[in-house]
């Protein structure tokens, strides 16, 4: 599934499978100009700290807006035989990571061009890439979960994560908070904002994220996986009664 929506959207555009990359580097772009050149909030090295924040966010924005209608979306292969309603959310957090792949790539080489050099603390990075994904999937499971039950979340999802671009140091530095006690608080209670941190932590920095922090909100994001895909088990049938009635 994941794949043939690649390929029919690439289809459609002139210059197909191009976007996956201009589109994250327009929005990127659009937020440079207006926090650098605008209103001159940037600083040092400023594109950088933007483009390690936006590009996972966008990972993480856009998967969970199109997963919230995942379910919606299949309803005539739903009508057509029963297998496991996971596949819905999963082929969409799936296609993301495609495009999350080659985006990630071509980050990773222009930050290589541009002096970033690779360190010890890269060595921690498949594991901050696979909490970013438990948490992606585990957050599309249950968007998508309660779409199906109540459609009018789909505008609190899309506010929620509006919400959390402005929340989670995007446009700003989280260690730059002055009370350490209310930078530890973001961090500690706003995953998203310790996943951004850490990818900066690493690749702009070259230093180690709090790997005691990394590796409980992996487990945890898989332990909350592990029980949606549970829930999606029990309620397999009536998720397809509510979305087909």
């Amino acid at each position: 599934m994941a794949v043939m929506r690649l390929k029919s959207e690439a289809s459609k555009l002139v210059l197909s499978y191009l976007w996956w990359v201009i589109e994250p580097l327009l929005y990127v772009t659009v937020f440079y100009i207006v926090f650098e050149k605008l209103l001159s909030r940037g600083g040092g090295d400023f594109l950088v700290f933007l483009m390690l924040g936006k590009i996972p966010f966008l990972w993480f924005s856009k998967s969970i807006n199109t997963a919230a209608n995942a379910m919606l979306t299949g309803k005539g292969i739903m009508g057509q035989r029963d297998f496991p309603k996971h596949i819905f959310p999963y082929s969409v957090v799936l296609e993301a990571s495609y495009k999350q792949v080659v985006v990630f790539l071509l980050l990773f080489f222009w930050l290589f061009t541009q002096g970033y050099s690779l360190s010890q603390a890269c060595l921690w990075l498949p594991l901050l890439i696979l909490s970013n994904l438990s948490l992606i999937l585990s957050g599309s499971m249950l968007a998508a979960l309660r779409v199906v039950y109540l459609q009018d979340l789909r505008a609190v999802i899309g506010m929620g994560t509006l919400f959390l671009m402005f929340a989670s140091g995007i446009f700003w530095d989280v260690r730059s908070i002055a009370d350490p006690e209310v930078q530890q608080l973001i961090l500690t209670f706003n995953p998203l904002a310790f996943l951004l941190d850490a990818y900066r932590q690493i690749l702009m920095h070259q230093t180690s994220p709090d790997i005691s922090y990394l590796l409980v909100l992996t487990f945890l994001s898989l332990v909350l996986l592990g029980l949606v895909h549970w829930v999606y088990a029990r309620q397999s049938q009536y998720i397809a009664y509510k979305v087909l009635s």
